[in-house]
């Protein structure tokens, strides 16, 4: 869930005297998730997304002062519809009070600490100084990537297993919001490159880089699918993230194993436990040994090493 709007979110405290209602879409794919919530803003106070993990759809939600711009609501929602290629979604309205909504915002979406070194903090908790923690700081919105997931949970905790190695070169395989990439890039001195082959992907991940003010020489956001571009050519890498999904992780174990350096690390995630076999399987063929196994619920996360 990310707030967001023009006067996000102090509008709401400022308004409250005004009657509200929430403005709710269920059941978007991701892709069409930026062009709704562009549409939900030119009528909206603060606009809010939610991630469904079971249907693998999105929620929008929106709140304005009850009525307010209906036409603009109407044509901004029509055009969202076509950019996304998809027909036009039914919208849920009902009345809401500001301060109920702003503190289900901050309950839903807490500080997470996650093992012992790391500290999910997002953007509408206070940010005093925080010892002994990693703080990454994130829109809660993020949940393609907010620390809420086991998988995103076991890279983390398999991470920190294995900084001690103090990897120098450091590449995020389908980034998300970057968070591995940010918790690797202010752990130890590294340089990281994130990829993701989603636009919007890119451009949150690169947001979050400068919230976390990591600056463009610590870390990098590019677009990129798979190992195709040519910046990664011939590169190899001292730790390799990839928490994606278990078919693709076997189709790309080749290609990882040629982008690990001698002795470097892989964390592979994204897959269930059932499936850890097979995926394992497919990166034995290409020479990669298993130093460890995260198992988080059903998601497993496999930590491989290339031998030196």
């Amino acid at each position: 869930m990310r707030p967001s709007g023009p006067d996000a979110p102090g509008a709401l405290s400022r308004r409250r005297a005004e009657p509200l209602e929430a403005l709710v879409i269920d059941g978007l794919p991701e892709h069409a998730v930026p062009v709704f919530e562009a549409a939900l803003e030119q009528v909206c106070t603060t606009v809010a997304y939610f991630r469904d993990e079971p249907t693998d759809t999105w929620r929008i939600e929106g709140v304005r002062e009850a009525g307010a711009h209906d036409e603009a609501l109407d044509a901004a929602l029509a055009l969202a519809a076509a950019v996304a290629g998809i027909d036009p979604p039914v919208v849920q309205a009902a009345p809401v009070e500001a301060e109920g909504w702003l503190a289900r915002t901050v309950q839903a979406f807490p500080e997470m600490p996650i093992g012992g070194r790391f500290l999910i903090r997002p953007t509408h908790v206070p940010d005093p100084v925080t010892h002994g923690r990693v703080v990454l700081k994130l829109d809660a919105g993020l949940a393609f990537g907010s620390g809420e997931h086991a998988s995103t949970q076991g890279c983390l905790r398999a991470f920190e297993a294995v900084a001690h190695r103090r990897p120098r070169t450091v590449c995020d395989l389908g980034s998300g919001s970057g968070i591995l990439a940010m918790a690797a890039a202010k752990m130890v001195p590294c340089r990281v490159l994130a990829t993701d082959i989603e636009p919007w992907s890119v451009r949150v991940c690169e947001q979050n880089a400068r919230l976390n003010g990591l600056v463009p020489r610590r870390m990098r956001a590019i677009l990129a699918d798979g190992w195709k571009p040519r910046v990664m050519k011939g590169v190899r890498y001292d730790l390799i993230f990839a928490n994606i999904l278990a078919r693709p992780l076997c189709a790309m174990a080749r290609e990882l194993a040629l982008h690990l350096a001698p002795g470097g690390t892989a964390i592979l995630a994204g897959l269930l436990g059932t499936q850890a076999r097979m995926v394992l399987a497919a990166h034995r063929r290409q020479g990669l040994v298993l130093e460890r196994r995260i198992d988080v619920g059903p998601w497993s996360t496999l930590v491989l090493r290339r031998r030196g």
